[in-house]
């Protein structure tokens, strides 16, 4: 259901319901007013006959006090009169009896009644009960309450006055009092669910009309915007859960971007080293077919510079391939003890050959123990080797190149550097060259080739088994590549 259906809904609800209540409470009022009229007995009319009652008091007391101390002005025309019109506006009247005949009779009614009517209807003299304060009550078609006061006149007759309230004279203005009650209900309660409304429609529109803004910039691919929203109700648990959906979207976004370019770079990168041997290899190749390499020594030769050539495409490839691997968490790993003596001393024999022919000297030492193991992967960890001595070599300038491998016990790790006497790194740089594609001088980077991710790749390994890797450098000395390998320990059963 909508949420509009639902406010119109609870508005109704809120309407139709107090509103039906209070209609069935005054009919229920007015049949019990109804049967008030037509019942003859005071217990049922005794709630209205309070009330007749205080309409008239203060004029009772008045007159009661008269008959105590001035009875003649009661006999008044002028004072009759006069109290009849005050009495006439509490839907009330004045009968003066004198000796049981009516002498003055404030009635207008026009129901028929005379002033024998009255006379047989009302109280004897002496009836009248000065502590009751209520009067007494005529049966009939005509309800009424009556007030007596006893006097003497002044000729030492026996005078009466009575105040008589009708009830068909009350009941219409209790009826007009209870419908006013009813429209003022009605229309408070009318203006407090419209406000009750307006508060909850704004109150929720606000934060919908935040959110509306947010998925039209979400569809229109903008993310640089924030929710700015933070009550503590439903709303506000929405708002927040959708600016965090936003940040982890922008977040997604933002990496999505970055692995786009990266892979943009790598393919330029890879293209651009490969464009290098492929046209060395189809050169050399189109030497031999032409007969250029026309003895067996240069044949020899352009074979082996053929087979270098492809040997570096191939590990270009390798390098492409591992990339994918570790973008994808999929680098396989087959670990194993190594003895780290027995290990290095194998991977030195590798890398000299190929350094040696490059005119680059190499240096061993070995200072941990020959029995020292650790668990690795003797592939992955040649594969790391390689990279920072071919790193090292791709960007050493010097005459006289120099690479050293020292391998040292620290504690529960074997600690490994290669250092180099290159033309070393900034030290604005030193803390990125592990970063995929971060190349310290892009113009010498450009002219050496590379695909730019050699150190991330070790960086992903070393972390893999357990490790850490790092470097320091100075300009114009040389750079020192350090990464510790946990110790392989026994776990002894007591």
């Amino acid at each position: 259901m909508k949420l509009k259906t639902r406010l119109i809904l609870s508005f109704c609800i809120l309407i139709i319901l107090p509103i039906s209540l209070i209609m069935m409470l005054t009919w229920g009022i007015y049949l019990l007013q109804s049967r008030m009229e037509q019942q003859n007995t005071y217990d049922l009319f005794s709630g209205t006959l309070q009330v007749m009652n205080r309409y008239t008091e203060s004029d009772y007391e008045e007159m009661l006090n008269l008959s105590k101390t001035d009875p003649g002005k009661l006999e008044s025309a002028e004072y009759l009169e006069a109290e009849n019109a005050v009495l006439s506006e509490k839907s009330s009247f004045l009968i003066f009896c004198k000796n049981g005949v009516v002498v003055y009779n404030g009635y207008t009614g026009d129901d028929g009644w005379d002033d024998e009517d009255w006379a047989e209807n009302l109280p004897a003299y002496g009836d009248a009960d000065d502590s009751a304060r209520v009067g007494y009550f005529i049966n009939g078609d005509t309800q009424s309450l009556i007030k007596q006061v006893d006097f003497t006149c002044t000729d030492q007759a026996e005078g009466s006055i009575f105040i008589i309230t009708s009830s068909t004279s009350i009941l219409p203005a209790v009826r007009r009092m209870i419908v006013e009650f009813a429209i003022s209900v009605i229309l408070i309660l009318a203006l407090t669910a419209g406000l009750m409304t307006i508060w909850i429609y704004r109150g929720t529109m606000t934060p919908l009309r935040t959110l509306q803004v947010a998925t039209n910039n979400i569809k229109e691919g903008n993310l640089d915007f924030t929710i700015d929203y933070d009550e503590a109700d439903e709303m506000g648990d929405l708002c927040r859960n959708f600016e965090e959906m936003r940040k982890r979207l922008k977040e997604s976004t933002e990496e999505k971007m970055l692995s786009e370019k990266e892979n943009k770079a790598l393919i330029s990168n890879i293209a651009h080293d490969l464009k290098t041997p492929i046209t060395a290899v189809k050169g050399y190749s189109e030497g031999i077919l032409d007969g250029v390499a026309d003895t067996p020594e240069k044949r020899d030769r352009y074979l082996r510079i053929i087979y270098s050539k492809a040997n570096e495409m191939d590990r270009l490839l390798n390098e492409l391939t591992l990339y994918s691997q570790i973008d994808t968490n999929r680098i396989p790993y087959n670990f194993n003890k190594i003895n780290v003596s027995d290990y290095f001393a194998d991977c030195i024999d590798e890398i000299g050959l190929d350094l040696e022919t490059k005119g680059i000297g190499l240096s061993y030492f070995n200072y941990a123990d020959d029995q020292t193991l650790i668990i690795a992967d003797p592939e992955q960890l040649m594969r790391v080797i390689n990279n920072i001595v071919n790193n090292a070599v791709k960007y050493m300038d010097t005459r006289k190149g120099q690479i050293n491998i020292r391998i040292k016990d620290v504690g529960d790790f074997i600690q490994v550097e290669i250092e180099d006497n290159g033309k070393g790194i900034a030290a604005r740089d030193l803390p990125y060259i592990f970063d995929r594609f971060y190349r310290t001088d892009a113009s010498r980077n450009s002219a050496t080739g590379g695909s730019g991710i050699g150190l991330s790749i070790v960086k992903k390994i070393i972390e893999d088994h357990g490790g850490k890797i790092w470097a320091t450098s100075k300009i114009n000395t040389g750079t020192i590549i350090y990464f510790v390998l946990r110790k392989y320990q026994e776990v002894q059963n007591e």
